[in-house]
């Protein structure tokens, strides 16, 4: 992955945002296509939603997978006896 700031040109939502990062164009694409569909599928199932809400019911399920995921990463590190105190 490219560690230098990249400045991307994304559509999210029907919306154009300039993204900074440190990251290649792909992966930045890839994340904002994947954060994209998800709106998209939010918006799907409950049409009434303004997109701030959208928006605000994707980031707590991006939020409660990355939080499942870390309980389930510390899970394996620890039967593997390799998680570090911290």
């Amino acid at each position: 992955m490219n560690r230098e700031e990249q400045k991307v040109s994304v559509q999210i939502f029907g919306e154009l945002h300039v993204i900074r990062g440190k990251g290649s164009e792909d992966y930045i694409r890839g994340l904002a296509a994947l954060v994209d569909s998800r709106m998209r599928e939010v918006a799907q199932k409950f049409p009434r939603l303004a997109a701030h809400q959208v928006a605000i019911l994707v980031a707590l399920n991006l939020a409660d997978e990355l939080t499942r995921l870390k309980e389930e990463h510390k899970t394996v590190m620890d039967l593997l006896g390799e998680n570090e105190q911290r």
